[in-house]
C-alpha cells in the first residue's frame, strides 16, 4: 500500500514538474514588460507626451494586457486536476492523519502552489497594465474636454476678418497656382494630349450621371410606388431608389478620374479629389434619407406626419445639411494643410454654424407639428418632439458658443449632430424595412407593427447604432474596444465571473429546453396518451406536469453549461426567505394546491363543477388557478387554494349520468294517480331518461294553491339537464290540456271587516242628467 501510494506521488510530482516546464517556457518576458511598464508610468505620471505618443503607448499596453490575460489561464486543466485531487482527500482531521496520505497532501499542495506561480504572475502584470491604460485614457479624455472648454477668438471682432479672407483666399489661389504651374509644364502638358480621349470620355459620362443618373431613378421609384400603396411595392421602390446615390457617385468617380487623367492636380488638388468622394456620398445620402423620411407620396405611412409644403422643406433642410457636412470635410482638409490660425477657422467657420443652426431650428418646428393620426399622441410622438426641442437648444448654444469664441466646442457639436440625425434615419428606414420584410413574410400587414419580432430587431438596430453615435461624438476606437472587453470579460461576483456570453449561452440552451418540452408535450398530448385508456384529466395531468419538470430540467441545464454560481443567490435568497414567506404566501398556497390538483384530479379538465357559487366547466387548470368556463360563457379564475381546501360540487366526476328535478302542481280536486300515470309516462318517453333506476314519481304534499308533485329521473347525461328539463315541461303542459287537468296559479279572498266605512257605501247611484247639470 505505501509503495502504491509512494508511486501516485512521484507520479503527481512529475506531472507537475513537467507542467511546470512547459510553463516556463511559455511565460512573457516580464522584463521587457518592465521597461514598458517604467515608461509608461513615467509618460502618465508627467502627462507631457503628445497626443499620438500616448496612443502609441496604449497599443503597446493593450498588447501586453492580452499578453498577460492569456497567461492567466496557463496551468488551468493542471490547477484543475490537483484541486480535484486535494478535494478527494477532504479536509485534514483534527487527530491527525496517516502519513502516507499527509505525504500526499503536502505534495498536491507543493505542486499546486507551484503551478498558481505563474498564473499568479500574470494576474499582478495584468492588473498593473490595466491600471496604466486607465491613466492613459485619463489623460487623453481630460485633453479632449480641455479642447472643447477652451476659449478662442471671436468671429465676430472685424479685427481677425482680414487675415481670415487672406487665408482662405491663399488656399484657393494656391491650388489654382499648382493647376497653372502644372499646365505650363511640358511634360505635365504632354501627359494631357496623350489622355484626352480618355478625359474627355469620362467627363462626359460624368456630366451624364451627374446630370440624369438621380433623376432616372427617381421616376422609376416612383413608377413603382404610385401603382397602389402596398408595403411590398414601398420596399422595392426603396431599392430602387437607392440608385439615386449609386449613379451620382459613378459619376463623381468618373469626374475624379478624369480630372487625375490629366495630370493637373497638384498637393491641394490631390487632397480636395481624395476627399471628394466621401464628401459626395455624405450630400447625395442625406438627399436620399430626406426623400424617405419626408417622402412625397403619404400612400404608405410616413415616419413623420406632415403636409406636402412642410415635407417639401424638410426634404430642402436635409440636403442644405449634407452639402454643410460635405463642405465641411474638404474645408478642414485645406484648414489642415495650410495651417490655417485659430481666429482664421473661427472666423471662416461661423457663417456655417449660423447656417446650421437656422435648419436646425426649422427642422425643430418641423419636428414639433408632426401628429399621429386620431390626435393621441404616443410614446414616437413624444419622442420626436423631444428631439426638436434637442435640435432647438442645439441651434441657440452652438452658434452662441461659436459668437464668444468657443470654436472648438461648437464644431464639436453642430456637425456631430448633422451625422446623428443621418444615423437615426438610417434607422428608422432599416426599421420600416424589417417591417415590410416581416409583412410580407407572415402576410399580416397591420399586425407586423405590433409582433415582437419586428421591435426586437428594432431593438438591436438602435443597439448596434450605438457604436457609431458614440464614435461620431467623439469616442476613439480605443474606447470603444476597451468598452467591448469588460463586456466580454463581465463582472465578478463572489469566485464567479458572469459575461454577456454566459448569458446568451443561458437564454440558448434554455430556449433549446422549453422548445423541445413544448415538442414533448404535444407529441404526448396528440399521438401518444389519446391511444392509452388515461382519462382526460389524467392525460392533461400528465401534460402539465412534464412542462413543469421539462422546464425545470431546462432551467437546470442551462445554469450547470454556463458555470452559474448559485451560491450567492442562495445567500440572497435565505435572506429574502421570510419576507417571500410571509409577502407570497397565498401564491405558494395556490402553487402547491395545482400540484394537488394534478396528482389527485378531484376535477379535471371539462368537469362540471359548482365552487364560491359559480358554476361552469373547467377549461384549464394551471398551477397558480382554475379557469371555469360559466353558462353564460364568462370566464371566472378560482385560486387553487379554493379548489383543495373548499367545498366543491363536481356533477360530472367519473361519468356524466346526473339526476333531474321536475316540479309540478295541479289544481285541488284532480285525480293524483291520474297525475302520478301521466307523469311517469312523460317521463319514461324521453330518451335521455334511463330506466335503471326508472323514474319516480313522488307526491311532495299540499300546497297552498295546488297538489304538488316532483318528477325525479336519471339522465345519461347531465350535462343536457336543462335542456331535458324544459322539453319534459313542455310535454307535462300538453297532456294536462289534453287530459283537462288545471295547473293552477295563486288566488287571494279579500274579507272586508266594515264595508259600510267605504265612501259612498249604501247611497244610490246618481243618473246620467244629475251628473252632467253637477
Amino acid at each position: 500500500m505505501f509503495n502504491a501510494l509512494r508511486v501516485l506521488v512521484t507520479t503527481v510530482l512529475f506531472l507537475s514538474s513537467t507542467v511546470f516546464l512547459w510553463a516556463q517556457s511559455t511565460t512573457p518576458d516580464y522584463a521587457a514588460w518592465q521597461s514598458v511598464a517604467t515608461r509608461a508610468t513615467e509618460a502618465v505620471d508627467a502627462g507631457r507626451a503628445s497626443d499620438t505618443a500616448l496612443e502609441d503607448l496604449r497599443s503597446q499596453l493593450v498588447s501586453w494586457r492580452n499578453t498577460f490575460d492569456e497567461a492567466r489561464s496557463t496551468n488551468s486543466n493542471a490547477i484543475e486536476i490537483v484541486s480535484a485531487q486535494l478535494d478527494a482527500l477532504g479536509p485534514e482531521p483534527e487527530g491527525g492523519e496517516p502519513a502516507e496520505i499527509s505525504t500526499q497532501r503536502q505534495s498536491l499542495t507543493a505542486s499546486l502552489s507551484v503551478l498558481r506561480a505563474p498564473v499568479q504572475t500574470a494576474e499582478v502584470a495584468y492588473t498593473e497594465a490595466d491600471g496604466l491604460i486607465g491613466g492613459v485614457d485619463d489623460i487623453l479624455r481630460e485633453r479632449q474636454s480641455d479642447a472643447l472648454l477652451q476659449r478662442g477668438p471671436i468671429p465676430l471682432n472685424p479685427v481677425y476678418w482680414p487675415d481670415a479672407a487672406e487665408e482662405a483666399l491663399g488656399s484657393l489661389i494656391g491650388t489654382w497656382n499648382e493647376i497653372n504651374s502644372a499646365w505650363k509644364n511640358p511634360i505635365q502638358f504632354a501627359e494631357l494630349k496623350k489622355n484626352a480621349p480618355e478625359v474627355i470620355f469620362l467627363l462626359a459620362l460624368a456630366f451624364l450621371l451627374l446630370s440624369r443618373g438621380r433623376r432616372w431613378f427617381v421616376r422609376l421609384a416612383q413608377s413603382i410606388q404610385v401603382q397602389s400603396a402596398t408595403l411590398g411595392r414601398w420596399l422595392a421602390a426603396s431599392a430602387v431608389s437607392l440608385g439615386q446615390i449609386i449613379l451620382p457617385l459613378a459619376g463623381l468617380w468618373a469626374l475624379i478620374s478624369a480630372v487625375y487623367a490629366t495630370g493637373m492636380p497638384g498637393l491641394r488638388g490631390e487632397l480636395i479629389l481624395s476627399n471628394l468622394m466621401w464628401a459626395g456620398f455624405l450630400f447625395l445620402g442625406s438627399i436620399w434619407l430626406g426623400a424617405q423620411v419626408f417622402p412625397k407620396s403619404m400612400q404608405v405611412d410616413p415616419f413623420i406626419r406632415l403636409p406636402l409644403e412642410q415635407r417639401i422643406a424638410g426634404r430642402l433642410y436635409a440636403s442644405i445639411l449634407g452639402a454643410l457636412l460635405g463642405f465641411e470635410v474638404l474645408l478642414s482638409e485645406l484648414a489642415r494643410y495650410d495651417t490655417w490660425s485659430d481666429a482664421s477657422k473661427a472666423v471662416i467657420y461661423f457663417p456655417i454654424f449660423v447656417l446650421t443652426g437656422v435648419v436646425f431650428w426649422r427642422l425643430a418646428v418641423l419636428l414639433r407639428q408632426h401628429r399621429t393620426e386620431g390626435g393621441d399622441i404616443n410614446y414616437g410622438d413624444r419622442l420626436i418632439a423631444l428631439m426638436g426641442s434637442v435640435l432647438f437648444g442645439i441651434a441657440i448654444f452652438g452658434i452662441s458658443m461659436s459668437a464668444i469664441g468657443y470654436f472648438n466646442g461648437s464644431l464639436k457639436l453642430m456637425i456631430p449632430t448633422i451625422t446623428t440625425l443621418q444615423v437615426l434615419a438610417v434607422v428608422l428606414v432599416l426599421q420600416r424595412v424589417v417591417m415590410a420584410v416581416f409583412s410580407l413574410a407572415t402576410g399580416d400587414g397591420e399586425g407586423a407593427k405590433d409582433s415582437l419580432i419586428p421591435v426586437l430587431i428594432g431593438v438591436a438596430l438602435v443597439v448596434a447604432a450605438m457604436p457609431v453615435l458614440a464614435m461620431v461624438w467623439g469616442a476613439r476606437s480605443s474606447d470603444l474596444a476597451e468598452v467591448w472587453l469588460r463586456l466580454t470579460q463581465g463582472v465578478q461576483i463572489g469566485d464567479t465571473q458572469y459575461s454577456p456570453t454566459d448569458f446568451f449561452t443561458f437564454l440558448l440552451i434554455f430556449f433549446a429546453g422549453f422548445t423541445l418540452t413544448r415538442l414533448l408535450q404535444g407529441a404526448m398530448k396528440n399521438s401518444i396518451l389519446p391511444k392509452t385508456k388515461m382519462d382526460r384529466g389524467g392525460q392533461n395531468a400528465v401534460v402539465s406536469g412534464l412542462g413543469y419538470v421539462g422546464i425545470f430540467l431546462a432551467a437546470l441545464i442551462a445554469i450547470n453549461a454556463t458555470g452559474l454560481d448559485l451560491s450567492s443567490i442562495a445567500l440572497v435568497a435565505g435572506a429574502l426567505s421570510v419576507g417571500i414567506g410571509f409577502g407570497l404566501q397565498n401564491v405558494v398556497s395556490n402553487f402547491v394546491s395545482g400540484i394537488i390538483l394534478l396528482i389527485e384530479r378531484p376535477v379535471s379538465e371539462g368537469d362540471w363543477i359548482e365552487v364560491g357559487g359559480n358554476m361552469g366547466y373547467v377549461r384549464n387548470i394551471s398551477v397558480r388557478s382554475t379557469r371555469i368556463e360559466t353558462f353564460d360563457r364568462t370566464d371566472v379564475i378560482v385560486p387553487n387554494a379554493d379548489l383543495v381546501s373548499g367545498t366543491v360540487t363536481n356533477y360530472t366526476r367519473g361519468n356524466t349520468i346526473g339526476r333531474v328535478i321536475v316540479p309540478v302542481g295541479v289544481a285541488y280536486g284532480t285525480d293524483p294517480r291520474k297525475v302520478e300515470k301521466i307523469l311517469l309516462e312523460v317521463a319514461n318517453n324521453h330518451p335521455m331518461v334511463v330506466q335503471h333506476p326508472e323514474p319516480s314519481v313522488i307526491f311532495q304534499g299540499f300546497g297552498a294553491s295546488s297538489l304538488d308533485f316532483e318528477i325525479r329521473a336519471i339522465l345519461r347525461d347531465v350535462n343536457w339537464v336543462l335542456s331535458v328539463k324544459s322539453e319534459l315541461n313542455f310535454a307535462i303542459a300538453e297532456r294536462f290540456m289534453a287530459e283537462g287537468i288545471e295547473i293552477p296559479f295563486p288566488q287571494t279572498d279579500i274579507w272586508l271587516r266594515n264595508p259600510e266605512a267605504l265612501p259612498g257605501h249604501g247611497q244610490k247611484p246618481k243618473d246620467k242628467d244629475q251628473e252632467s247639470v253637477e
